[in-house]
């Protein structure tokens, strides 16, 4: 950081021993007054840079949250009297001259990070929560974030372009914000979901590799890692494979990581859908821990114990460090069957002499050999903990799985980064109403190249040229090769029920400006917030948000939602319908 400039000649946390003896000038606000008597006073002043210890004997009208310019000279701190905790902790300003340059009202609120404050009082006041220094901290690793693409990305060939915020209505599934038109009155913009179309269409008009840090809303229900209005990196790329795709984005991870926490990281593995639910049960693996699902269908699915008599059977050695209390394992029944799984099967690992025990009110239906068997398949020793689920497959593992999170993330270490690329996911994520296929991602996704026959004999089992990279458990973002032939534009249309009419329709545009001469393409986009929390270890992507709504989706400090007058409705040939009347009211 440079130096200070205008009304300062340094910021406070650049003040150190080596100023000894200089003058200095800085300028902050007065975070701690300590009087002393006897014409000694201390003033903690802050800026963004940190905090300086000032000494004065005359500290008259001066009070927290003032702004001030206080002109002096480095000392050093009497012996004895250094603060460790601060990076100005050997010195202070003395001699000083003190102006007020702004007054403060009473806070409502410490700004010191010292105690928990209602989120709601820290909307209501975002400019001053913004003062702290986790909020100071948390808004630069995101800036951080965000230039570590952009180098990223353009030493990668990427060219910036902004799309669009007054968008066309598009087919995406989640609801638009409707914007409405002054000058052709009864018509409507949207503000954009992302830039999809338009990316493809810069695909079109030659630009070979785009990205855009875009600004995206959705009209949806809020929860910690969602609001209506968020941050996308969106980037298309011509002439590329999906593996080019994935070092693109993997390049620009590792920049992200180096210029946030300080520390490289290697190659992101990759693994199939299908292995990613058979081991982990999930799409999204956290891959923090071990602990995988294991197959033991061959061992205890014909063995005719009826709680195993099932199409799948999974286990897995339990990720703990000390076994769950009886309370605990009702518990992990519980939730299984919450989850719509018919029980939960566990086995305490126990030594009986020279050899291996299971401990389970199910011990008794397995033999010596099936309970070896069950030991060698999932490496069980004493004092492991065996957790087993037989049902459907797609039940056994997603039951299985949510039960591995809940044991395997207590006592992580937040601090590790474990990526891993997720790939060859379903085309289609099942039937509709009409027992028509339904795009998993969008219907303008490439099946993977070895499945186009699969298409008219079982499109349930074709993949996609589709991908997500998660971290930690975490859906970061996900992409996909596009379509950019019409034969098979047009076979996809007709296998989800989209008429030639209907598709001209919803995507006219688009479908038109590919009949002149589109590239092979794909993109991918990952949320900004998200990534930013992760990288400021925030579980919550509000904290790293200058100004975001709360989950019923206002802004405590603006009151935004809030009625506009008539007067301004009617220019846009609006009309607002009254309040529905309270049940039993006249």
């Amino acid at each position: 950081m440079g130096q200070a400039v205008g009304l300062r000649s340094l910021y406070c946390g650049q003040v150190s021993a080596s100023e000894i003896g200089n003058s200095v000038t800085l300028c902050g606000w007065v975070q701690r007054i300590r009087d002393h008597g006897e014409h000694l006073s201390f003033i903690d002043l802050r800026d963004h840079t940190g905090i300086v210890q000032v000494t004065t004997d005359r500290i008259t009208d001066i009070k927290p949250e003032y702004v001030i310019r206080v002109s002096g000279t480095v000392a050093p701190r009497p012996e004895g009297t250094e603060n460790e905790n601060l990076s100005t902790g050997t010195i202070e300003i003395r001699d000083v001259e003190i102006e007020v340059l702004s007054q403060a009202a009473p806070i409502p609120f410490a700004l010191d990070d010292r105690g928990d404050v209602e989120e709601i009082t820290r909307l209501r006041f975002r400019y001053l929560d913004i003062r702290r220094e986790k909020m100071q901290r948390n808004l630069r690793v995101r800036a951080k974030v965000n230039s570590a693409i952009r180098r990223s990305l353009e030493d990668q060939g990427f060219t910036e372009v902004e799309t669009p915020m007054l968008w066309t209505p598009t087919p995406e599934g989640a609801r638009e914000f409707l914007v409405p038109s002054r000058l052709q009155p009864g018509s409507f913009y949207v503000l954009p979901q992302s830039p999809q179309i338009a990316k493809q269409l810069l695909m079109v008009g030659g630009f070979d590799r785009y990205y855009q840090i875009a600004r995206c809303m959705r009209d949806e229900d809020l929860r910690a890692d969602r609001q209506f209005e968020f941050t996308q990196l969106d980037l298309e790329a011509s002439f590329i494979t999906q593996d080019e795709i994935h070092e693109f984005v993997s390049s620009t991870m590792r920049e992200i990581v180096s210029l946030t926490r300080g520390t490289e990281i290697g190659d992101f593995p990759k693994m199939t859908w299908r292995e990613a639910m058979d081991s982990y049960g999930v799409d999204k693996p956290d891959m923090r821990f071990g602990s995988k699902l294991v197959d033991l269908t061959d061992i205890l699915g014909s063995s005719g114990i009826r709680a195993f008599s099932a199409e799948c059977v999974k286990g897995i050695k339990a990720p703990i460090s000390e076994m769950p209390s009886r309370s605990k394992l009702d518990a992990l029944i519980a939730k299984a069957k919450s989850l719509g799984a018919g029980g939960l099967a566990y086995f305490k690992v126990i030594q009986e002499g020279d050899n291996l025990a299971f401990e389970s009110p199910l011990a008794k239906f397995l033999d010596e050999k099936l309970t070896a068997q069950i030991i060698e398949k999932l490496d069980l020793v004493a004092g492991d903990l065996a957790l087993i689920v037989a049902d459907k497959w797609e039940k056994a593992v997603e039951v299985l799985g949510a039960i591995r999170l809940e044991l395997g993330r207590n006592g992580l270490n937040h601090d590790d980064l474990k990526f891993v690329w997720i790939v060859d996911f379903p085309l289609f994520e099942g039937l509709d109403d009409n027992g028509r296929p339904i795009s998993a991602h969008h219907p303008f996704t490439m099946p993977h190249n070895d499945d186009f026959g699969l298409l008219d004999s079982d499109p349930l089992s074709t993949r996609s040229q589709s991908y997500d990279l998660v971290l930690n458990g975490w859906e970061l973002g996900s992409g996909s090769i596009r379509i950019h032939r019409s034969e098979i534009q047009s076979k996809i249309f007709e296998i989800i029920g989209i008429s030639e009419e209907e598709a001209h329709s919803r995507f006219g545009f688009l479908l038109e400006a590919f009949k002149y001469g589109a590239p092979p393409h794909g993109g991918f986009a990952f949320g900004i917030d998200r990534i930013a929390a992760i990288m400021a270890g925030e579980e919550n992507i509000r904290e790293v948000i200058a100004f975001p709504k709360t989950q019923s989706g206002q802004d405590p400090m603006t009151n935004a939602p809030k009625p506009v007058s008539q007067k301004i409705l009617d220019t846009v040939g609006l009309r607002t319908l009254p309040k529905a009347s309270k049940p039993g009211s006249n």
